[in-house]
């Protein structure tokens, strides 16, 4: 882990450092073609001032409740249709339908209905998060062997208890797995949205600065969402870690 983290910022700092040098042998003046010195100075000049710290709190204040909206959904209804088969042999050609309309193709329509704001945002956002969190909960809830099931038959184990002490635990780690790829789609969901139809937030800090012709911001602002996008994955690691444990010890055995 700490040689793949040494690879990746040596990797960076190469690439800067040919874009550095490239910038003064060619002699580019174009200030459309910022240099990475002048995005330092930009990310500067915003973080100084304080200028990006409102659309950072607006855009993660969005990004949590559309995507913790489309958890509690997308893991309940992807549990029970895993746990009935003929209510998931009714939802699975929907969401088969629909999962595959990009999130952005939705934001018009969310506009009409919801008009500009937080609103728009967040069914935006839960559209993004919901299909990979629920895909991966039914067909961790589909993945149950046989054993488990026969034998809560025969135990007589009730439903709430096949639910908790079977269901849900055997597909935590495909929930999980939903759950990372969701959070990555609902944070470019949520860019995309406030891009058109926000009048705050990361996406709307951008399009200002589009008009502006100030690339340096917006390459800055850039740099802002994928460093918070690797913090929020993050965070959804450390939480698997703590619930699956058991996992993580045998990988460590390996």
């Amino acid at each position: 882990m700490k040689n793949r983290f040494i690879q990746v910022i040596l990797t960076v700092f190469i690439i800067l450092f040919i874009w550095q040098f490239s910038y003064f042998i060619f002699q580019i003046k174009n200030p459309l073609i910022p240099s990475p010195f002048q995005i330092f100075l930009a990310l500067k000049e915003v973080t100084l001032s304080g200028e990006i710290f409102p659309h950072i709190l607006y855009s993660l204040e969005r990004v949590l409740v559309g995507f913790f909206m489309a958890s509690f959904i997308a893991i309940s209804l992807g549990l029970f249709c895993g746990y009935s088969k003929k209510i998931g042999s009714l939802l699975e050609p929907l969401v088969e339908i629909l999962r595959p309309i990009p999130p952005i193709a939705w934001i018009p329509l969310a506009i009409l209905i919801f008009g500009l704001g937080d609103r728009s945002s967040y069914f935006i956002i839960f559209v993004g998060a919901f299909f990979p969190i629920f895909t991966n909960t039914f067909f961790g809830a589909r993945s149950i062997p046989k054993v488990y099931i026969n034998l809560a038959k025969t135990g007589n184990i009730g439903v709430y208890s096949y639910f908790k002490n079977i269901l849900l635990k055997f597909s935590l780690p495909y929930i999980f797995t939903g759950l990372k790829i969701g959070i990555g789609m609902a944070w470019m969901s949520l860019i995309a949205a406030e891009l058109i139809g926000a009048q705050s937030g990361l996406g709307y800090f951008i399009q200002i600065n589009r008009l502006l012709l100030r690339t340096d911001k917006i390459i800055a602002g850039m740099i802002v969402i994928g460093f918070l996008g690797l913090l929020l994955n993050q965070f959804i690691k450390a939480i698997e870690k703590k619930c699956l444990f058991w996992r993580t010890e045998n990988d460590r055995a390996d």
